[in-house]
């Protein structure tokens, strides 16, 4: 999915992104103690914008919930769109790729916060290149095998990188 923005809404602070996501919280079941499926934890949200969802249910507390929610939505979009820089040739990486960027390699915890919004970029700049991972690489200024090694950290990503080469009648990377 395309989206016209001149940023990734994986990239957005906490606040901003709540601010275009709906926001319920249910009772969901399962183990978790006795108090599981009498109060309102599980926490679900859903970005207005794109209409992708994430939900987090596996905590007591409602506001871990919700962080956790919060956590996988970024992914989600990260994986699930693109935003208009995908289309630019050559990709020219942000200041946020370039600070993470060191000596080729891209250095960030899959926990961090910076995490999925350099994953937004990455699968940007190879929707750019047309899936073309030396391409896209070189654009981002890392290595084609620190690129392939940075989309394998995230499962949803690295299955959607080889869809969309599969797509394009380009061999699936392992």
């Amino acid at each position: 999915m395309f989206v016209d923005m001149t940023g990734h809404p994986a990239s957005l602070s906490a606040d901003e992104l709540l601010a275009e996501c709906d926001v319920r919280f249910l009772r969901r079941g399962g183990p978790g103690g006795q108090h599981r499926n009498k109060v309102s934890t599980a926490a679900v949200l859903v970005h207005r914008p794109t209409g992708v969802s994430a939900e987090a249910n596996e905590r007591r507390s409602q506001s871990e919930n919700r962080q956790e929610a919060l956590r996988r939505l970024r992914l989600q979009l990260a994986v699930d769109v693109r935003s208009d820089r995908a289309g630019a040739r050559p990709f020219v990486p942000s200041p946020l790729w370039q600070e993470r960027s060191i000596s080729n390699r891209m250095v960030v915890s899959t926990t961090h916060d910076d995490f999925p919004a350099l994953l937004a970029e990455a699968l940007d700049a190879l929707a750019a290149a047309e899936y073309d991972v030396v391409t896209a690489a070189d654009w981002l200024g890392i290595s084609s095998s620190q690129l392939t090694r940075f989309i394998q950290r995230e499962t949803a990503a690295w299955v959607h990188l080889n869809d969309a080469r599969r797509q394009r009648g380009l061999r699936p990377l392992h």
